[in-house]
């Protein structure tokens, strides 16, 4: 069937191994130089240049997979509208979302929507935000959740969710001591705040700049969980969400800067490629989403 062909083509596109791929989809070796075989005598054309280094994609193999990607798309979502006639939710629905939302506030949603369609297979794949905008632009997420801002124009994106920012310290630092403190006191202090293409690090930057502020020291760790382990034993500031540090403000293990400014919020938002617009386990997901509001 022309799926399995097309669904082998795409693994060994992605991965340039034969071995690999026969791994990756549990196929002898031998079935998957057949699966390429028979593609390439479908479209008349090779599909990749072999050499004893290397496996390389031809022009043409480029053009095929681009359209392959949308055509097992549009095989597996009509699959799932077929089932949905007959009102059973059943499929697999690929999440992608970035770092604070995927750890922090979407995990009790996810358990809920199990609970409630146990039928319903999800998978999460968790990056930042930046990540999480291409894995839905490639079609290897179907549903995106992410915390800061995107330009991609080839994606449907709306807002779901107010999340509040906090400048967050060790109970030591001498700004947490402060009852009243002014955006100069942040001149020249030490920050660790998260990598390029995070949102995190997006908001940060903006505050940065916007504010005229001196950085004396920064450092970078590409995680939230390593942020506040590094907070709690030096002497440094991290914007963080509120949802992030929600079980070490509860235990007293850090501690939230009282900055004299209003209240720092920034947008949630889901994205999603049109071409999946009439999917229905993500109108699903995103009216559960808008219904619960996490």
């Amino acid at each position: 069937m022309m799926y399995e062909q097309l669904k082998t083509f795409i693994t060994l596109a992605e991965v340039k191994n034969f071995t690999k791929t026969a791994d990756i989809l549990h196929l002898s070796q031998p079935s998957v130089s057949l699966h390429i075989k028979n593609l390439e005598k479908e479209f008349q054309t090779k599909l990749f240049i072999r050499s004893p280094k290397e496996l390389q994609m031809t022009p043409t193999g480029e053009l095929l997979y681009d359209r392959a990607k949308k055509m097992i798309t549009l095989y597996e979502q009509t699959k799932q509208d077929i089932l949905e006639h007959h009102d059973c939710v059943k499929g697999t629905l690929k999440i992608g979302a970035s770092f604070t939302i995927g750890e922090y506030v979407l995990p009790s949603f996810l358990f809920s929507m199990q609970n409630d369609y146990p039928e319903l297979h999800l998978e999460v794949i968790i990056g930042n935000t930046k990540e999480i905008v291409e894995l839905v632009r490639t079609y290897q997420a179907d549903v995106g959740l992410i915390e800061g801002q995107t330009n991609e124009k080839e994606l449907a994106v709306y807002p779901f969710m107010q999340d509040e920012l906090v400048i967050v310290a060790s109970n030591d630092h001498p700004l947490i001591h402060q009852k009243d403190v002014a955006i100069n006191d942040l001149q020249n202090q030490i920050w660790i705040t998260r990598e390029l293409g995070s949102g995190t690090r997006e908001y940060f930057n903006h505050f940065i700049r916007s504010n005229g502020l001196k950085v004396k020291s920064l450092m970078i760790i590409s995680s939230n969980q390593g942020i506040k382990e590094t907070l709690m034993r030096g002497n440094s500031l991290a914007f963080l969400s509120r949802h992030v540090i929600e079980r070490e403000l509860k235990h007293g293990h850090l501690s939230v800067v009282r900055v004299n400014h209003p209240p720092f919020y920034r947008t949630f938002s889901y994205l999603y490629s049109p071409t999946m617009k009439n999917n229905k386990l993500i109108h699903l997901f995103i009216d559960l989403l808008q219904q619960k509001k996490m």
